[in-house]
């Protein structure tokens, strides 16, 4: 898939993991239960964890491809992210 149309899909429900990371303690892995503008909510080992989109980089798991993003290129609401991309 495409990277550009990948960054159109809903976001919400996907398996993740934080790869790059000033903070260590961010470097995770889980599903996306939420976002922001500027965050994404994770759930890890039964907590919900809110990881800033700045100054991170993750892969994402969509239909059994694994497509890594940086969190500066995804960081618009969600709905204006599927517009803005094209």
């Amino acid at each position: 898939m495409d990277k550009r149309d990948f960054m159109r899909q809903e976001f919400i429900g996907l398996d993740i993991e934080v790869v790059e990371s000033n903070c260590p303690g961010h470097l995770l892995r889980g599903k996306v239960v939420d976002e922001t503008k500027n965050m994404l909510a994770i759930s890890c080992q039964g907590r919900e964890r809110w990881i800033p989109k700045s100054g991170h980089e993750f892969e994402l798991t969509y239909q059994g491809e694994r497509i890594r993003v940086l969190g500066s290129e995804i960081q618009h609401r969600p709905e204006d992210r599927i517009k803005r991309i094209r």
